[in-house]
């Protein structure tokens, strides 16, 4: 991601960082931690954004589950 300051007080501009490939793209539109590091206060963890060329192209999921 790609933070700004603008003449603005207290806003910033945030740009997603594309990142492609053969298949296509991806990019974080929020990051906590990113988002903490440039002085944000953000509750959402993470949200990313893809985009496929082709159709029937499957990006890997990851998951996260509780043992109890």
């Amino acid at each position: 991601m790609i933070f700004r300051n603008t003449k603005l007080a207290g806003v910033v501009q945030i740009e997603m960082e594309l990142h492609r490939d053969e298949r296509g793209l991806f990019a974080r539109s929020r990051c906590e931690r990113e988002f903490r590091d440039n002085g944000l206060d953000a509750k959402v963890v993470q949200c990313n954004t893809s985009f496929n060329e082709r159709g029937g192209t499957l990006e890997p999921v990851a998951q996260t589950q509780t043992r109890g």
